[in-house]
């Protein structure tokens, strides 16, 4: 799959753009030991680096980052873009918005006191036909000082989608750096869903017991039989 990106005349090399996921995963993870020792049962255990939905889930889609350093100090954000102004689009240059409190009445972790910060995306692009876009927070990123929201949207392809988050750290002080994932897009399905439930029959429960036997066994067992291999096209 192949999305293209645009951005305003003359803005070309001077913000980050976004890029695929799957080749932008963060440092501490690409230097997790595979194992560590349990002090609490003694004995070797595998870590989340040898969990493929985690591990898949930070690669899955897009990342979109921060445009501009941003300056935190006592509450008060800065930021130089060094952006030119263009002389009719009505995009800001500023790297971040803000939402008032009351927009987000009632929300559960917000602070009735504090304004949601909203991050802007100044890239515009063509969603793949049949598909929409689920924007969220970056995906396991849970040291950043703030939790991006979750959308879903449609096909968009004059608009920029900009995206509203809570600054969760108010001790936070020092800059985040230009490029800082602050949203994660994947593709999914507009579709009806239908929940049913009901217990295993005997051979479901067979199946599941001896995939929980190849699991301890072999850690690439998931990876191997269920991985899925393609995307949506």
């Amino acid at each position: 799959m192949k999305l293209q990106f645009r951005c305003l005349p003359g803005w070309k090399g001077k913000i980050p753009e976004p890029k695929a996921a799957a080749g932008s995963l963060p440092q501490w993870l690409k230097t997790m030991p595979r194992s560590a020792v349990s002090e609490l049962i003694g004995a070797e255990v595998r870590t989340v680096k040898q969990c493929p939905p985690f591990v898949d889930a930070m690669g899955a889609g897009i990342l979109f980052p921060l445009i501009a350093d941003l300056h935190v100090k006592d509450g008060l954000f800065e930021w130089d873009s060094g952006l030119p102004a263009h002389p009719v689009a009505r995009l800001t240059r500023s790297p971040v918005g803000v939402h008032l409190p009351e927009q987000l009445s009632g929300f559960p972790g917000a602070d009735p006191d504090r304004f949601a910060v909203k991050f802007t995306n100044p890239w515009a692009f063509d969603m793949v036909a049949g598909w929409s876009m689920l924007f969220s927070h970056p995906h396991n990123l849970l040291d950043l000082p703030f939790r991006t929201l979750t959308g879903l949207v449609d096909d968009f392809p004059a608009g920029f989608i900009h995206f509203p988050a809570l600054w969760t750290d108010p001790d936070f002080e020092g800059v985040v750096p230009a490029g800082t994932p602050v949203a994660q897009a994947v593709f999914v399905r507009r579709e009806p869903v239908s929940v049913s439930c009901r217990e295993m029959d005997e051979a479901e429960l067979a199946a599941s017991l001896a995939l929980q036997d190849a699991l301890d066994a072999d850690p690439g067992v998931y990876r191997k039989r269920f991985r899925a291999k393609a995307a949506p096209d």
